[in-house]
């Protein structure tokens, strides 16, 4: 049996999904993953697809017509982006109701973080069918490459770009009991471990980038490290942020109270609030600043002690 587009049957029925009746043909929108670097990363399978397509919905036709003059294949391309979605969804879907259409992202899967799960979940109103064509995830190498947890994990796209919602959504994410994957781009993520070293200081986190290409790195650290790395070497390209997941509640509190302890033995013992707040931040990484609070906080009568040692 050979499907339409001169596809084989394993190539354009999903499994689990029913259509309509067995004999009736269903035009396809074909959700294609494509090289993120390395040309050698595209399945057979894809470029069977993209070679038997009416049309290619593209985010960037640039990128999309340099594969296909690579891969020597001439289809239509129409470009599918953020910006001009909501007039190109109906084109696209009109296309793939008269024939075959894939959607393709300008690297790797199609509606991760970029409009194509909206042209999907159009799709599937239309009652047009939706066959993923498997390809390279950033997120999914990056995780792997980390030796952070992956039994579960979540994808937090793009963090805001404005400071305050960063940190805002930042704190939220840090409280997630799973491994956190996010994307940058390379001009803010020196301001991203920043905020990562200011509100988790003893974090692990990976920072890949340029995954599959030439210059391909991945490296892991505190936050602080790491902004101190890519403070010295700039880093460019395509990146991807693998942060772990929050400690578990009970040993966060009881590392609270281990420092709140030690904090107020330091204090009675005559130790200065600046001494003591230094080798506090020092030992835990975390803010002398959150230390200093924290001292403030210590009844009158332990703080007086330090303050006469002092004098």
């Amino acid at each position: 049996m050979v499907c339409k587009g001169g596809l084989p049957s394993p190539c354009a029925k999903p499994f689990g999904v029913r259509w309509g009746a067995p004999e009736e043909e269903t035009s396809v929108l074909y959700v294609v993953g494509t090289p993120i670097g390395n040309l050698e990363d595209l399945a057979p399978r894809a470029r069977r697809v993209l070679a038997a397509v009416q049309l290619i919905a593209a985010e960037d036709t640039r990128t999309a017509r340099r594969l296909l003059s690579a891969l020597g294949l001439r289809v239509p391309v129409t470009s599918y982006f953020e910006h001009n979605k909501l007039t190109k969804l109906d084109v696209v879907l009109d296309a793939a109701a008269r024939g075959d259409v894939a959607l393709i992202s300008e690297a790797g899967m199609p509606g991760l973080a970029d409009p194509g799960y909206e042209l999907v979940a159009a799709a599937w109103q239309r009652g047009i069918r939706v066959v993923p064509i498997p390809g390279p995830v950033a997120a999914v190498l990056a995780l792997v490459a980390s030796g952070l947890p992956t039994d579960a994990f979540l994808f937090g796209g793009f963090l805001p770009r404005r400071a305050g919602e960063r940190q805002t959504r930042l704190r939220a994410l840090l409280a997630e009991p799973h491994t956190v994957v996010l994307y940058e781009a390379p001009h803010r993520v020196l301001a991203t471990l920043a905020d990562l070293a200011a509100l988790a200081p003893e974090r692990l986190v990976a920072v890949a980038r340029e995954l599959t290409k030439l210059y391909e790195e991945v490296r892991r650290g505190t936050p602080g490290a790491l902004l101190a790395h890519f403070q010295a070497t700039p880093p460019r390209g395509e990146i991807t942020l693998v942060v772990a997941p929050a400690p578990p509640r009970g040993a966060t509190e009881e590392g609270a109270e281990i420092g709140e302890r030690l904090l107020r033995a330091l204090a009675e013992a005559g130790v200065p609030a600046v001494a003591a707040t230094a080798a506090l931040a020092k030992a835990t990484g975390r803010p002398r600043r959150e230390w200093y609070q924290r001292w403030l906080a210590l009844p009158p009568e332990v703080r007086s002690r330090a303050r006469s040692r002092e004098k």
